[in-house]
């Protein structure tokens, strides 16, 4: 997160209850924590050069104009607009001015707020196909019940846009059920360890923990597919052994008409379909069949099929 706490806040912002919870500090003031918590300039520097070297794309979040501003002459192509500033009309302007990629974070918003942000965005440059909206419950951490991921697709429906979801849930199995869902970015906190100083290293991921979210995430990409429902490679090989086939329940003459009761449906599926049995009965048999014998189709006349 970029910031300048004379930019950011009012000295006489007081902290939310989860800050206070998590920094132990009977100081309540917004301004005096947000002041410790400014990242030096001097170190975008070394936090770009080691995202190149990791194939990372650099991303911060931006909290005022003049941030908006230094981010841009770092050369960061995409712009985190954070749930805070959904309403703050003169940022949006700005960033919809920058013709970049736009992630829009939507916590504590109603649709005619996202709505508002998307028109200011839109009509300042930033095409809709810019844009992604992520659904979010600003409380750290949400509770589960106050998640309503079913939202995110109805933020999709309503605004035909792409679709993410930043999640401050513990844990790491709502970022995954939201990507079954659809949504294209996730956000999490992550930290070192979730006993460091700070507001929001309680309700962050550590490090295995966030390497499991990742590749959970990414077997539930390839698991989505592309919707058609037909046999699978993988599966076909076990279709003959899985399905039945019709056979014969007792003993049955030469020239016996087949009736329901002379048949039963076993495995393997290799044989008649128990689907046909229909165009089966009241056929005369052209051969006797012993009980437990496979039906055939030249056991009777081959006209039974149909065309």
């Amino acid at each position: 997160q970029t910031f300048k706490t004379e930019k950011l806040v009012d000295i006489t912002a007081r902290k939310a209850d989860y800050q206070t919870a998590n920094t132990h500090c009977k100081d309540n003031s917004q301004f005096n924590m947000l002041k410790k918590l400014e990242l030096d300039i001097g170190a975008y520097p070394a936090l770009i050069e080691h995202c190149n070297k990791q194939n990372i794309n650099f991303l911060s979040t931006p909290f005022d104009l003049d941030s908006i501003d230094l981010l841009l002459g770092l050369g960061m192509e995409t712009f985190k607009i954070p749930s805070g500033e959904i309403t703050n009309l003169p940022y949006l302007k700005k960033i919809g001015s920058l013709k970049k990629q736009v992630i829009l974070s939507t916590g504590m918003s109603s649709m005619e707020e996202i709505a508002a942000a998307l028109n200011v965005l839109a009509s300042s440059g930033t095409p809709k196909e810019n844009i992604t909206v992520l659904h979010c419950n600003t409380e750290y951490p949400t509770p589960m019940e106050d998640v309503n991921l079913m939202a995110l697709l109805s933020i999709e429906k309503e605004f035909d846009v792409n679709v993410g979801y930043s999640d401050h849930t513990l844990g790491i199995e709502v970022p995954i059920a939201a990507t079954a869902l659809g949504a294209t970015v996730i956000e999490k906190h992550f930290t070192l360890d979730r006993n460091m100083e700070g507001p929001d290293h309680k309700a962050s991921l550590e490090p295995d923990e966030l390497k499991a979210m990742v590749k959970a995430i990414r077997n539930i990409e390839k698991a989505m597919g592309d919707g058609v429902k037909k046999p699978t490679k993988s599966e076909l090989k076990n279709k003959e052994i899985v399905r039945k086939s019709i056979f014969i329940a007792h003993d049955l003459p030469e020239g016996h008409i087949i009736e329901e009761n002379d048949l039963e449906m076993k495995r393997p599926g290799d044989g008649i379909s128990p689907m046909e049995m229909g165009e089966i009965t009241e056929k005369k048999l052209l051969v006797s069949k012993k009980k437990g014998e496979k039906l055939l189709p030249s056991d009777f006349s081959s006209k039974w099929r149909k065309k």
